[in-house]
């Protein structure tokens, strides 16, 4: 979108339009900057997954994501009902260019080069990475990056999982697919052993999605992933404004509820560290 400008024409005197700073409306809901004044329109993907939304239904606000954006709307100044969802892939929301909305929300993280054609918030979350794999995977045992390399690996394309797996784990050429339900059938067939995914998106897949699979060690965090963040157009205005919500709602300790709400893990998970 192209933003709003900040003035208007609000006057005529003498024959005169003067243009009116609307600063005043700045921050609040009807904040003209915003992609439609008195809403706030947030785009997420379809469908959704738990444990980020729950029933693939983001406005029932149940879901970590889900429930965030609606804790951030209050601390903004925005009801319940002014909270607008919007379809839009992974893809569509990490490409440069115009958004028709205000930011997406889907597990998108804060990396150098994503940060060069959009605009992030804070780290809202940190996920763990972790390893998914079929009970006779040869990775089921494995206890270094050198045992993990013996198999065959498979990840989503565009995601941080498929640059964890290339430049951490040092998998030279894992299979790549469309996105993860696509990895997932892949684990089901016996294209590929084993898979990378965030703490969270794990526990549902392999309660739900793949439920014959298991997460079988747990990884070191990548330096170059930061956490998720919003995701906004590039240089929005209105991002230091979402950031001082996201502040407020960590400071009364909104956001580590939720966690523990949605995204608690099992203690006891191996750990792979090199």
């Amino acid at each position: 979108m192209a933003f709003k400008t900040t003035f208007i024409a609000a006057a005529l005197l003498a024959g005169t339009i003067l243009a009116v700073p609307v600063v005043a409306q700045e921050e609040t809901a009807n904040d003209p900057r915003l992609y439609t004044p008195g809403k706030l329109t947030v785009s997420t993907s379809d469908p959704a997954y738990p444990p980020w939304v729950l029933d693939n239904n983001p406005s029932a606000g149940e879901g970590f994501e889900a429930a965030l954006v609606y804790a951030l709307a209050e601390e903004l100044g925005f009801e319940r009902e002014d909270v607008v969802w919007v379809d839009v892939t992974f893809d569509q929301a990490i490409a440069p260019g115009d958004k028709d909305y205000d930011f997406s929300i889907q597990q998108i993280s804060v990396t150098p080069e994503r940060s060069q054609v959009a605009t992030f918030s804070d780290v809202y979350y940190q996920a763990d990475k972790v390893v998914i794999a079929l009970p006779d995977s040869p990775v089921t045992n494995a206890g270094s990056f050198a045992d993990l390399r013996q198999a065959r690996w498979g990840v989503a394309i565009g995601t941080t999982d498929n640059d964890y797996v290339t430049n951490v784990l040092g998998i030279a050429e894992p299979a790549v697919f469309d996105d993860q339900a696509g990895v997932f059938q892949a684990l089901q067939g016996g294209q590929i052993d084993a898979t990378v995914a965030a703490l969270p998106t794990a526990l549902y897949a392999t309660a739900v999605q793949v439920p014959e699979a298991g997460i079988v060690a747990l990884l070191p965090k990548d330096e170059r992933d930061s956490g998720q963040g919003l995701l906004f157009e590039y240089q929005n205005p209105i991002v230091p404004w979402v950031n001082r919500g996201l502040a407020a709602l960590r400071e009364r300790g909104v956001i580590d509820e939720l966690v523990t709400r949605y995204l608690v893990g099992d203690p006891n998970i191996p750990v792979i560290t090199e």
